[in-house]
Parts: C-alpha cells; structure tokens; sequence
C-alpha cells in the first residue's frame, strides 16, 4: 500500500466520520462533568467504541469513568489520549460574545477537553479504518482519560504501569496556535491536611480548646518560611477549605487546608511534598491535634521526544491548518474584545520566531488575526512551561508527543468562559478535526515506518535514565474534590 493509498484512507474516514465526533464534542459539552464524575461521557465513548468494533476494557484502575479501546492485531501499540472532564464555575451560553451563565453556577469546558476527546476519537477511527483495510501489522488503542483537571487518572494508570504496554502514545489539546506542543511543564502534587481538636467556648474556657484552624494558621505560617529554602524552580499554593466555622467565639475544632505543590522534576516535587507534610505534623503536635493527610492527585514533568515531534510536525505540514470563514473570525475578534487582548499579540513563552510570524500573518490579513490561521515553526525545546498535565507520567513510560490546534480565539485565557462559548462552534469543530488528520496520518507513519519508533525509544530511554519518580502512593485512589 503506497503512502497516496494511506493518506487517501485516512482523509476519506476523517469525512466520514467527522459529523459524528462532532456531535459526541457537543453532547459533551452539554454534559460538563467534573473530575472523575464523566459518567455520561464515558458511556457515550463506550457505546460508540463498542459499535465501531473495538474490544474495550472498562473501569481501568479501579476509576469508574476510566477506560481503553482496542482494535488492530500486534505491535506496535499505539495509544491515543483523550480527556474529557469540565471545570465548575464556567457555565456559558455557546456562541455567545458576552459572558451569559446557560446553569446558575453550573460547570463548563473551559479547557476544551470536550473537542479533546472526539478529536482523539476521530484519529483513532481513521486508523482503524486503515487497519481494517490494509494488511499492516499494529493496534491502535483509544484511552479514555479521566480528572485532568483534579484526578490525574494517567498518573495513576503510571502507577500500575499501563503505559509501559505501549510502543508510543499521541495526543492533542485545544489551543489559538497550531503547533507541535514541545519542552516540558511543572510537576504537581495535591494533597489535603486535615485537623480535629477539641470545640470550647473561646472566652469561658479557651484552655480546654485545641484548635484546628490554629493548626492550619501554623502550617500556612510554616511553609511560608519554607519558601526561603526551597529550589527556585518550585512553587507552592494553598486554599482553607474549611475554617471551621464563622463564630469567633468558638474554638473551631474542624479545618481543613488544601495544598498544590510543585516543581519540574516530579523528584523534587515529592522531595518538596515531604517537607510540607513534616511541617503539618509539626503544627498538629503544637497545638496539639489531630492530623489526617489525604493524597488527592499528583502529576509528573512532560519528558519531550524530539522524534515524535518532528513526526507530527511533519503530518501537520502534510495535513495543513484548518481554513475560517470570514463570519468565523469576525466571531472571534468579538470575543476578543471581551478581555481586550492587543490584537497579533501572542501569550509569552513561545519564542521570538513565533512572534514575528504572527506579525506577518497578521499584517496578511488585514490587521486581523483573530484565529491564528498559521503552524508554528517547530523548534525543539526542553524549557518547562508553568502549568501541569497528567500527559507527563504517560511519557516517563512511552514515548509520547502532542500537539495543539486552533479552536479558541487567539490570546484567549485559560479557563474561561470564552473558551465554553467557542467550544460548540464551528471553528472548535474545525480545531478537533484537524487534530483527529493529524495524529491520524502521524500514527500510521508509525504502523509503516519501524525505524521512527525505534530512533524514539532510544532518546526515550536516554531521557528517562535517571528513572520515573511516580507521585503517586501505592494504595492511594483517585478522589474528586
């Protein structure tokens, strides 16, 4: 089978089975489920994987709305991620240039994870469809990611080493570039420290008290001081998510502080965990309560594979950028204008090269680049980004590459409502469809071309040497906040 006969095959079904990743995106969207609650999602993915004809194995490490999809006959394995969890507070009306709540304090998919996963869909039925086809040897495995946001489900699977199965893993995330996503990100371990002392009246008998939102105050205090000391590289967040009451004149006997603690190498991060738990214990013994550590979710680093990249760098020269309508980009530059972004004016951290490129393209058309209708060059990079993704236990195991297309208005911030508003349009269809031809045609270079994944595992292995700290405990379950 020639490389026409491949791509042509990959084309046809990414039309065919466009509308119908479309419609999941959208019912997804409707669903906005939180972390680890993607029951209806999950069952939406499940019955269609099933129809489509692949094994599927359900409730993956104990997580209810975990799951992976088989279909093909030996190696390599070739997994393709997809996520499909909301965020709380971002309920919007789709299409809408002003911000209108559609569910007083409801949920909404301000990341995109909705287009994310029918995006890793599409690609995945298109190679099914290969397979089915074609003599070639190799499976494509869909897995159905849960709790991106608060969950971490791939670091979990990590933990009992599921992706150690695979030969590779792709996958994507709604952005307002084009780009091989590249270097790698923070690690980040959640955890909650909870304390119980003794209520009493703060004024007839405060010495008969012991008071937890004491301790939390001390533990806050402690770790503060602990910044002083800690690697330049980390960082450390806190919430008091329960203080213990609202009356002053009692002696709060229940509070609750919720910590995020971060740094590149998921090795310092857990080095850095330890430190903050030994200064929650010192508080508890201090004012003499009681401490209950829960494990909430931890991440690691992105360890990029510059083979990979360049793989999908590659198909997305191949496959080209998705084509707006001018009623598409005149919608855009209206969201824009609702958080007042300079106009051709792209978010730090991605290079002077970029900036300049955007310039030109926006000078192209017209002074309007409100979607970015162009590929980032690729550059390889290991610099870490400050944010955190589960993608990155995936890739201590596998190599593993992702990318970005356009499916928000450019410069739009993260987690926000006009991010809902433009993921049930047609441009955040346009966005997963590109997405779905592109890892499409990069994961059947992988069936056909032997040599790629093995130039890949070699710098996979160079890269991983040091060896795969998971943040995650040994009896540790995921748990939604």
């Amino acid at each position: 089978m020639t490389q026409q006969e491949i791509e042509k095959i990959i084309k046809d079904e990414i039309k065919v089975k466009s509308d119908l990743c479309c419609d999941i995106s959208d019912k997804i969207w409707d669903y906005a489920e939180l972390s680890l609650k993607e029951y209806k999602s999950a069952a939406l993915y499940i019955d269609v994987l099933k129809k489509e004809g692949f094994e599927v194995e359900e409730k993956l490490c104990g997580i209810d709305t975990c799951f992976k999809a088989s279909y093909g006959n030996g190696r390599p394995y070739i997994g393709i991620l997809a996520e499909f969890d909301a965020l709380s507070g971002l309920s919007q009306e789709a299409g809408k240039t002003k911000k209108k709540e559609l569910i007083k304090n409801g949920s909404g998919h301000g990341c995109g994870h909705n287009m994310l996963g029918a995006g890793s869909l599409l690609a995945t039925l298109a190679v099914k469809k290969l397979l089915s086809e074609s003599k070639l040897s190799g499976t494509v495995i869909f897995y159905g990611c849960p709790g991106e946001e608060g969950g971490a489900s791939k670091a979990f699977l990590a933990r009992d080493e599921e992706w150690k199965k695979l030969d590779a893993a792709l996958t994507w995330h709604p952005d307002d570039l084009n780009r091989v996503s590249t270097g790698t990100c923070n690690s980040c371990i959640q955890k909650e420290y909870e304390f119980s002392g003794i209520a009493a009246h703060a004024a007839g008998n405060p010495e008969a008290g012991r008071s937890a939102l004491d301790a939390v105050t001390l533990m806050n205090l402690g770790v503060e001081f602990l910044r002083e000391h800690m690697n330049s590289t980390a960082r450390v967040h806190y919430a008091i998510t329960n203080s213990g009451g609202v009356s002053p004149n009692v002696v709060q006997a229940k509070a609750k502080v919720l910590y995020m603690i971060r740094d590149v190498k998921v090795s310092d991060a857990v080095a850095l965990e330890k430190r903050v738990d030994k200064i929650a214990k010192a508080a508890a013994m201090m004012t003499e309560t009681k401490l209950k550590i829960n494990f909430i979710d931890g991440c690691a680093n992105v360890v990029p594979n510059k083979k990979l990249e360049e793989l999908l760098y590659d198909k997305f020269v191949q496959a080209g950028v998705a084509d707006f309508t001018d009623e598409e980009k005149a919608f855009a530059a209206n969201i824009i204008k609702s958080y007042e972004a300079p106009s051709g004016k792209l978010p730090g951290g991605y290079g002077e090269e970029t900036e300049q490129y955007a310039v030109i393209k926006e000078k192209s058309n017209n002074g309007m680049n409100s979607l970015n209708d162009f590929l980032v060059p690729y550059t390889f990079s290991t610099e870490a980004s400050a944010g955190s993704t589960d993608v990155g236990d995936v890739s201590w195991q596998t190599p593993t590459a992702q990318i970005n297309t356009v499916c928000f208005a450019s410069n739009s911030p993260g987690h926000s409502w006009q991010n809902v508003s433009v993921g049930k349009t047609s441009i955040g269809h346009k966005g997963l469809e590109n997405a779905g031809l592109v890892l499409a045609l990069s994961c059947s270079e992988l069936f056909i071309n032997n040599k790629i994944l093995e130039e890949a595992k070699v710098e996979f292995e160079k890269r991983t040497e040091s060896g795969y700290t998971c943040p995650v405990p040994k009896k540790a379950k995921p748990v939604a906040i």
